[in-house]
């Protein structure tokens, strides 16, 4: 029996190894829109990250999701995430 490699992946926010299936995906779209990717199949370039306030505070406050993105990101942007966060 073989054992399945799980995929890790890095939170912009707390900078911890996690697997990917515990982590939401953001992307951003060609167009620049940023999105909440539940599915993680979206197209465009993603950042992933813990679905906690305090990822998503650490990521703004360090400008780490911005660096992942290559974009700056509006506040309205951050409010929205958060709302996406708490809803999923």
């Amino acid at each position: 029996m073989r054992v399945r490699k799980i995929p890790m992946r890095k939170c912009v926010g707390c900078n911890e190894q996690s697997p990917k299936k515990e982590l939401v995906r953001i992307v951003r779209q060609s167009g620049g829109e940023i999105h909440v990717d539940p599915t993680g199949k979206m197209n465009g370039r993603g950042a992933y990250i813990h679905p906690k306030a305090d990822c998503l505070q650490m990521a703004k406050k360090r400008r780490s999701l911005e660096r992942a993105l290559s974009a700056s990101i509006p506040e309205e942007v951050y409010d929205t995430l958060s709302e996406e966060l708490d809803e999923g």
